[in-house]
């Protein structure tokens, strides 16, 4: 046997080898540095696309869910307001219309009637306005938790309905009650990230202006008597379309 041509193929065998090697651990870290380049740079694609946003909340980092129940309104209760007869009592949904309609100025300007709220409406501190629905007549308002909105929940809504000489007719309300954060926080994905979400389901076009994005909350099942409600980003784009990303 010819030990020197033996040794000169194994050690051209193991240089081959560890060019092989070699090149894929190369191929391996170029893709994993791209995968943290691409993941770093949504805001360079954002730009790129023309889609611009307003200041992101950097300093809400973490959150928990919040749990509730439907309120039932008692006749006790409904016997205090005044200017209205109530259709219902002892049921989670309060219908009721105003003896005498209430003169309103403007629909759309419905954070004027803060005071009204207060004084007529059973818990009517904790709404605020969401928009005026000009196919149902109505002036929507979403219940509060904690300063943030509990958004779209048929279980804590107001609907008040106006009649076509810009009079307040009537309403009908739900409410939860018994609100309870859980005792454990959780990290919640940055703003930035639901901006990313969205732009990748191709919800956000070249072009388009996210107006605003705040934190609140979304139920995970409605239509119970109680219910669950998940930390949710509130993204309005354009000023008119609205967008919900849970955040947990």
């Amino acid at each position: 046997m010819d030990w020197s041509k033996t040794k000169t193929i194994f050690i051209i065998t193991f240089l081959i080898l560890d060019i092989f090697l070699g090149y894929q651990f190369i191929q391996k870290k170029n893709s994993s540095q791209l995968d943290v380049i691409l993941e770093a740079t949504i805001e360079e694609q954002l730009e790129a696309d023309g889609i611009t946003y307003v200041d992101l909340p950097k300093e809400i980092t973490k959150s928990t869910y919040v749990s509730g129940k439907s309120k039932t309104f008692t006749e006790d209760e409904v016997k205090k307001l005044t200017n209205q007869q109530v259709e219902a009592a002892n049921e989670t949904v309060l219908q009721a219309h105003f003896i005498k309609p209430i003169p309103l100025q403007d629909p759309k300007d419905g954070y004027r009637l803060t005071e009204f709220l207060k004084q007529n409406i059973i818990a009517g501190d904790q709404y605020t306005f969401w928009k005026y629905d000009e196919h149902l007549q109505a002036l929507i308002y979403f219940q509060q938790y904690d300063g943030k909105t509990i958004y779209k929940n048929m279980s804590s809504m107001l609907l008040i309905y106006v009649n076509d000489k810009n009079e307040m007719v009537g309403y009908e309300q739900t409410l939860l009650i018994d609100l309870e954060k859980d005792e454990k926080k959780q990290e919640i994905l940055p703003a930035i990230k639901a901006l990313e979400t969205l732009y990748k389901r191709n919800y956000l076009k070249p072009g388009d202006r996210v107006t605003k994005i705040d934190l609140g909350y979304y139920a995970l099942v409605q239509f119970t008597a109680s219910q669950v409600l998940t930390p949710t980003w509130h993204v309005v784009v354009n000023g008119e379309t609205d967008y919900y990303v849970k955040c947990i």
